[in-house]
């Protein structure tokens, strides 16, 4: 915006307090992300001579000078939604899911079946519980699952591997928020650190292998397995046929892998590692238009869809990603006008110098704010847009720069649980529609698991702030994990005989 930083002191620090505040109190992020913004702008111009209308003026030039400095990333969430919801459309769920009706006869098997396909479709989380609850639920249904199961392995297997798989939404949008951290580079690195992520998928296979419930979804298993909520829907039969779904995500994934190699340079003698670093959102915009020309050539002239149904798809997916495009420019304003223009980060780092934070803590502390915070709001996206730009100034210094990397992840993973835990979550409410299941149900029956993990989490957390070594942190938790478990299964194959 070519405007000069001024230190604000503690004024510094009202804006994120503010957003977070009504964000709390409302339940709504967009009107306090943007209040935060208009707040920090009102600092900025109070402080420097200005007056309201240049605040104003502020808010909307800070908001298209961050449009302009992440144009990739809206270009591929708009290609990415018009992927989903053509693919979804194509009829390819339908078949793949009468393929595996054919050789899937067990509970087990339906379960690890719901699991796998849950991580194999990583790009979107709200594509995810979609497109397994639509091939799935005839299946488990068959299998005498419960719907209350079914939407905990869709939401179990959503969210948690979209925010560990460097190749999603998720990762774009994360990496946009940490780029003084690293950016892509710096969310690979917080991978093994995202412990609710890695421990929520350890147990969904735990369960599922063997057979074991507890709390309110041992009672809805126990009831009977397959029960319809409001009747069986009625799905418009379409033509696709099993490649119809595999093959545009396989293009996007392989394609979105060349890309950032391509743009990186990768071609012309640089290091794969550096490459796929340089321009990750180029890459995948490249692999996710790739993947829509391969759709459309499969769809067209098969008659799957017609041209006006094949674009009329992809204007529909770009709709179904106005709020969160919305959330994202709202965060990078917040976090601009932090960063750049009121300097908080100057004045949270010498905060933490001067009152000496141990920093051992702080992972733990900020998984349990950041829980707090996405529970109340129900959107990952809002928490860590809001939280990472926090965490990143507080991480400042020899001892916090140690414990970047561990807090970063530890601020995903409170998102995500919180965004699991929450009723009005998206995520929530798609991994319930997903499964035909009633929502409150489906939040009764999945909350004491999340939190069980969530625990363990916390604890794994102080273990990182120590260690600060990812794999005993991975290691330990999942331990833990595991004895916990162990002791619930063991406690309740005792009271059964």
């Amino acid at each position: 915006m070519g405007l000069e930083m001024i230190e604000a002191g503690w004024l510094s620090i009202l804006p994120p307090l503010i957003a977070i505040t009504l964000a709390l109190l409302t339940k709504e992020v967009y009107s306090s992300l943007f209040l935060g913004i208009f707040s920090g702008m009102c600092i900025y111009c109070f402080c420097t001579g200005g007056n309201l209308l240049q605040a104003v003026t502020y808010v909307f030039d800070m908001m298209a000078a961050k449009i302009g400095e992440n144009g990739y990333m809206i270009i591929f969430l708009v290609l990415l939604g018009s992927l989903v919801v053509v693919v979804t459309r194509s009829g390819g769920s339908n078949a793949y899911g009468q393929w595996a009706g054919k050789r899937i006869k067990t509970k087990v098997s339906a379960k690890l079946a719901t699991a796998f396909l849950g991580l194999l479709i990583f790009v979107d989380d709200g594509f995810n519980c979609l497109t397994v609850g639509t091939v799935m639920r005839p299946i488990t249904d068959k299998c005498k699952i419960s719907r209350e199961k079914l939407a905990y392995l869709l939401d179990a297997t959503a969210a948690p591997v979209c925010i560990i798989a460097p190749i999603s939404s998720w990762a774009v949008a994360v990496a946009s928020e940490v780029e003084e951290a690293g950016g892509l580079n710096a969310f690979v690195q917080t991978i093994p650190y995202n412990l609710y992520a890695i421990l929520t998928i350890v147990m969904v296979f735990f369960l599922s292998v063997g057979e074991f419930d507890f709390g309110p979804m041992k009672k809805a298993e126990g009831e009977r397995g397959g029960k319809e909520i409001g009747g069986q829907e009625k799905e418009a039969v379409k033509k696709g046929a099993v490649p119809d779904l595999i093959v545009p995500v396989a293009t996007l994934i392989v394609c979105a892998i060349l890309g950032m190699a391509y743009v990186g340079g990768f071609f012309e003698g640089r290091s794969f590692s550096e490459a796929i670093g340089e321009n990750p959102t180029a890459g995948l915009t490249l692999g996710t238009f790739a993947a829509l020309l391969v759709a459309i050539v499969m769809y067209v002239p098969r008659k799957i869809m017609t041209l006006r149904e094949f674009m009329t798809g992809v204007i529909d997916g770009i709709k179904t990603m106005i709020p969160a495009l919305t959330i994202l420019i709202l965060a990078w304003a917040l976090g601009g006008v932090c960063r750049e223009m009121i300097g908080t980060g100057y004045f949270v780092g010498s905060f933490v110098s001067a009152i000496h934070l141990p920093f051992s803590i702080l992972p733990a502390i900020v998984f349990a704010v950041a829980a707090f915070l996405s529970f109340s709001m129900g959107t990952a996206w809002g928490t860590f847009g809001i939280l990472l730009p926090i965490v990143s100034m507080l991480c400042v210094g020899e001892a916090g720069a140690a414990v970047l990397i561990p807090a970063l992840g530890a601020t995903l993973a409170g998102s995500v649980y919180g965004d699991h835990c929450s009723p009005i979550s998206d995520t929530t409410i798609l991994a319930s529609t997903g499964a035909q299941c009633e929502h409150l149900r489906h939040v009764e029956t999945q909350l004491p698991y999340a939190s069980l993990v969530a625990v363990v989490c916390f604890a794994g957390y102080l273990v990182a702030g120590f260690t600060r070594n990812p794999w005993i942190t991975v290691a330990i938790s999942i331990l833990l994990l595991l004895g916990v478990l162990g002791v619930i299964l063991f406690l309740q194959r005792r009271k059964e005989r």
